[in-house]
């Protein structure tokens, strides 16, 4: 009879008592959302019904095209120039430290919109650049896709240089004598010994910075870089369908920032099944805050 109970009892699920205070929490959401979507739904002043002809128009396939365009050649140009900035500011020269410490404190410190600017409007104070008899006019070389480019790149590499500088940091200092104790050369132990190791801490940073540079990149539409978000403002300026168009912009973002996090995931997944840990990683973290309070 004991034993009969006591199997009983080990197989017994402990349900937690319901908070009361949560559920009306999450029904008092749901009415206000359901409201929310009923209202805009219902709204007279848009017409949802011309977002699916717009979301594959050509002149927004181009806009997506670029943005894309944008983020790949910025993040890319970022960390060339942010490894380089890390390795400076961890060298013993003071000048070359210095000046990895000043490029970085400037760009971080500025805003990027006023970066994009400057650039478009370099030609103010540089109208010609050249070599001897041969010169440019600058607004000719540093035009409206090249202004944008270099700001979103300038300034993407100050916090790359951080991230890169705090990947290598992460690795043990006793890793690298090891290695150089083998026999190892240098270039050897950088590429061998402390990259591998690094870039498990690198990867999810650089990762979560590409997905904020697809949206960053809406700021070039300052100046008419052709992005997403100016192809939207060129035909809503024409056809006064603001909050449909934005719509779609908003859609395509989401899409794009999605795809994103699902290539961040696996990349990550295949970086710590080598390692033989399994990281943490963006969608891992995003699923969380829908399973983390039910556990």
């Amino acid at each position: 009879m004991t034993e009969t109970r006591a199997h009983s009892d080990a197989h017994r699920t402990i349900v937690p008592a319901r908070n009361r205070l949560q559920s009306a929490a999450a029904a008092l959401l749901c009415i206000l959302i359901g409201v929310l979507l009923y209202v805009v739904s219902n709204s007279p002043n848009v017409q949802w019904s011309v977002i699916p002809g717009y979301l594959f128009d050509p002149t927004i396939l181009s806009g997506v095209r670029l943005t894309l365009i944008f983020t790949v050649l910025s993040i890319v140009i970022a960390l060339i120039l942010g490894t380089g900035l890390a390795l400076m500011k961890q060298a013993q020269n003071g000048v070359l430290s210095g000046f990895a410490g000043l490029y970085i404190w400037f760009f971080r410190g500025t805003p990027l919109l006023v970066q994009i600017i400057f650039w478009f409007n370099i030609q103010l104070f540089v109208p010609t650049v050249g070599f001897g008899a041969y010169h440019i006019q600058t607004n000719a070389l540093v035009t409206s896709f090249v202004a944008a480019l270099l700001a979103l790149s300038l300034n993407e590499a100050a916090y790359m240089a951080e991230i890169v500088r705090g990947g290598l940091l992460s690795v043990d200092p006793g890793q690298r004598e090891a290695a150089a104790a083998l026999g190892y050369r240098p270039g050897q132990i950088a590429v061998r010994v402390i990259l591998p190791q690094a870039l498990r801490v690198i990867t999810p940073a650089i990762g979560n910075q590409t997905i904020s540079m697809l949206k960053t990149t809406s700021l070039v539409s300052i100046v008419a870089a052709q992005d997403l978000l100016t192809r939207v403002q060129n035909i809503y300026a024409t056809n006064f369908l603001i909050i449909e168009l934005l719509t779609v912009a908003s859609l395509w973002y989401l899409v794009l920032t999605t795809v994103a996090s699902v290539l961040q995931y696996f990349i990550e997944r295949r970086l710590g099944a080598a390692q033989g840990v399994q990281a943490p990683t963006a969608v891992a973290r995003f699923l969380g805050l829908f399973t983390e309070g039910r556990r």
